[in-house]
């Protein structure tokens, strides 16, 4: 089969110090202060309005900085450094970090939800693939970027993040010059805690490990706040799937793995907190079946990938709505990325997968 074709693409550099990287996105992204404001802090305001951001909210989100600055002093930095570049406040960037959890602890509150569909393969005609579908508020269509960070706390050289501006490091997933590549569901979950939060975990083991066994073992030494899965392969052909609890977690390893937006495990499926009513929560099972039906039956390509995340469940029997168009949650599917982790690469379309146009960035520029 003929390579996928898409159009070479540069990535954002950001270099130097954490901080200095947060900095740059607001002089090299091209996004403004007004789209983060929208972006970022218009969610904070809708967060405030449905009630999340009370009393107990705040003491939580407190807990989470001491924590986060004690153990993860470079997000933190990089995080400051947006808040300077953009002109916001560091806090509302903190909390707009933070609101699917302060969504699941206040139950009944309402705010737009972000999904996904993940999966990847060991051995493809493209070599190990990390696929995902990014279903999140249609605010981030305009300020999504393919960021390349370079810098003395990244430990495995260099790393590929498809994020949004205004927040940091893996804001979505990523890949490492190791060949290292990872991507995550939202979950919700009846059970939180203090501890390291997914989207700074996820920076962290891009810059750290090499490996998933590796990535495996930066989960299990440290707690984690709870909610969420995390996909990853490595240039190996190693695949796996981690259910992040606070206290726990579900992993499972092998040729393929595949996640949506529940927990399966015998470890964690007691912790899911679906939202009856809730377009992503009610259709999770839905695509979950239908990856667990795809993924592992058929030898993949990129190509191949790009076609799957491009499915919608009126394609016909069987099929499941991966591709999700905008409704009145405000949640859709804004972008889909496919990574090969045997060139440290990674194929990139904003918007529907269905209607899109793919770019493909390199890990050098």
């Amino acid at each position: 089969m003929p390579l996928f074709n898409a159009a070479p693409a540069v990535p954002v550099l950001l270099s130097g110090s954490p901080c200095e990287r947060g900095r740059a996105q607001a002089a090299r992204a091209g996004v403004s202060e007004s789209q983060v404001r929208t972006a970022v802090l218009g969610r904070v305001e809708e967060a405030r309005a449905a009630g999340l951001i009370d009393a107990d909210g705040l003491r939580y989100v407190e807990a989470q900085r001491a924590f986060l600055t004690a153990n993860d002093p470079d997000t933190m930095a990089e995080l400051a450094g947006i808040a300077e570049g953009f002109g916001v406040p560091e806090d509302d960037l903190f909390v707009h970090q933070h609101l699917t959890v302060l969504r699941d602890l206040k139950t009944g509150a309402h705010i737009d939800t972000d999904g996904c569909s993940t999966w990847a393969v060991g051995d493809s005609e493209d070599g190990p693939l990390v696929v995902k579908n990014r279903d999140f508020s249609g605010s981030h269509l305009g300020v999504q970027r393919v960021f390349l960070h370079e810098g003395p706390d990244i430990a495995t050289g260099r790393m590929i993040c498809v994020g949004s501006a205004g927040s940091p490091g893996a804001y979505s997933s990523g890949i490492n010059a190791a060949g290292l590549a990872l991507v995550d569901n939202h979950v919700g979950t009846n059970h939180h805690g203090v501890g390291w939060l997914r989207y700074f975990a996820m920076t962290r083991i891009l810059a750290t490990c090499r490996t998933v066994d590796e990535a495996i073992s930066f989960i299990a030494a440290r707690p984690h706040a709870g909610g969420g899965n995390l996909i990853l392969a490595d240039r190996s052909g190693a695949t796996a799937a981690i259910e992040l609890g606070t206290g726990s977690s579900g992993i499972e390893k092998g040729a393929a793995s595949w996640r949506t937006n529940h927990f399966v495990t015998a470890n964690m499926a007691d912790c899911n907190l679906l939202e009856h009513g809730d377009r992503i929560d009610d259709n999770s099972s839905i695509r979950f079946d239908f990856l667990s039906r795809m993924v592992p039956n058929r030898r993949w390509s990129v190509e191949a990938a790009a076609a799957l995340m491009a499915t919608h469940a009126e394609d016909g029997a069987g099929m499941a709505p991966l591709c999700q168009h905008p409704d009145h949650d405000g949640s859709q599917t804004i972008s889909s990325v496919i990574y090969r982790c045997d060139k440290a690469s990674l194929h990139f379309l904003e918007g529907n997968p269905c209607s899109g146009e793919w770019q493909l960035f390199e890990m050098t520029v």
